[in-house]
């Protein structure tokens, strides 16, 4: 991919590659003439920390906040690790990302918790989105060289039992995005690096139930991940959202017999960041600008809020309602069949609706267990023919110490 240095921007590197994983091209504030004003599409910056990174839940439509503990509790809902059964354990999770289009993309996952007693427990975690090599060059199509934009964020995750049924942690990260090294933008702007932090806050509940003659387990939980501050990629006036997200799901495990269990889990997730505004055009479908250059708004509320005041507004700041608010709603199903708990399968699907993004898809995979290594495979498969995600795959490698 060659791009001219004149021309590109950090952002317009992350535009394209957030634009191919959603399959959409919007941005947050809508500014193309033509465009569908029913599709209003929230873009953040520093998508991949919505990604889901593991292979297990991935393989069951992106369920997690309710399923069981494993090793990548941190990511779904710290308030999970407390309850995981083993004493320490690692995973590393590998993804090719956008396979059909480009072949140097990937996103890796690595994790590592440790029990420090019967009701408490820690863990870090370390992912990283590369975007593939980038040939830049100049106005002339002179060749500049090469650069690897790449997102990497480091995070540590405390969890505790506050009783024998629930379970609270919290997490924090360091995000670090560097998109475009060196570039200079149209206006003369020296690129850097974005930088920012994020904290996690997750419930966790369970229960044993019965029923009928089968014994099962009853879960729920709620997070809120990547609440931080908004980053930037060349100065303090162009600032972005990082994707802080509300989630909220149930799971239902029951026992069929000694040697077969089946799992049934439902999340729902909202991005807690400003719904794009309506903007004014004129006749022609060109946006209008005021005397100062700005937008005109013609529906909704101006995006560029203080944070606190943009997550708890982003219930009800949707141009169209309460309606479209009910449209930025992510909808996850998934199933896990596990056989002696060496065995498993597992399915699941995700739901956006088509004017937040529109990506549909089924997703399957399997995992095995052998003493103390776990092996996870999932597979994607789109609604949409010709999808920027069909034939995702990943990867997940796990090893674990028993408290037994």
């Amino acid at each position: 991919m060659k791009l001219d240095k004149h021309l590109i921007t950090p952002f317009a590197i992350f535009s394209w590659i957030t634009l191919m994983s959603f399959q959409t091209l919007a941005q947050n504030a809508p500014i193309v003439s033509g465009q569908d004003p029913n599709r209003r599409v929230i873009i953040t910056a520093v998508p991949f920390l919505n990604f889901a990174p593991d292979s297990r839940h991935s393989a069951m439509g992106d369920v997690g906040v309710a399923t069981s503990p494993d090793n990548a509790s941190a990511h779904w809902n710290a308030g999970k690790l407390a309850f995981i059964e083993d004493k320490m354990g690692f995973q590393l999770s590998y993804s090719p990302w956008l396979g059909r289009l480009v072949n140097d993309m990937s996103l890796s996952y690595l994790t590592f918790f440790h029990k420090i007693d019967e009701v408490s427990a820690f863990g870090v975690d370390l992912r990283y989105f590369n975007m593939g090599d980038i040939q830049l060059t100049d106005g002339r199509g002179n060749e500049l060289g090469e650069f690897t934009p790449r997102d990497i964020a480091i995070g540590g995750t405390y969890s505790r039992k506050l009783s024998d049924k629930f379970g609270l942690g919290i997490s924090a990260r360091f995000i670090h995005s560097n998109l475009s090294g060196n570039i200079s933008s149209v206006s003369g702007q020296e690129s850097r690096p974005g930088i920012s932090v994020g904290t996690d806050v997750g419930l966790y509940y369970a229960t044993e139930v019965l029923s009928g003659n089968k014994t099962g387990v009853w879960s729920w939980g709620v997070t809120i991940t990547n609440i931080g501050p908004k980053i930037t990629y060349n100065s303090a006036d162009d600032l972005d959202f990082i994707p802080t997200n509300f989630r909220l799901g149930t799971a239902y495990k029951i026992n069929l017999n000694e040697m077969n269990s089946l799992t049934f889990a439902l999340d729902l997730n909202k991005l807690m960041v400003p719904s794009p505004p309506v903007l004014e055009r004129d006749e022609n479908g060109n946006l209008v600008t005021d005397e100062n250059g700005d937008f005109i708004i013609q529906a909704g509320r101006d995006p560029n809020r203080p944070l606190i005041n943009a997550m708890f507004t982003s219930f009800a700041d949707a141009p169209d309602g309460f309606s479209e608010e009910l449209q930025e709603v992510m909808i996850s199903f998934g199933a896990e069949y596990i056989y002696n708990d060496i065995f498993k399968l597992r399915t699941g699907y995700f739901y956006e609706n088509p004017n937040k993004g529109g990506r549909r898809y089924f997703t399957m995979g399997f995992g095995i267990k052998y003493q103390k290594l776990v092996f996870d495979f999932s597979y994607l498969v789109p609604q949409v023919q010709n999808h920027p995600l069909a034939e995702t795959l990943r990867l997940s490698l796990a090893y674990n110490i028993s408290t037994k």
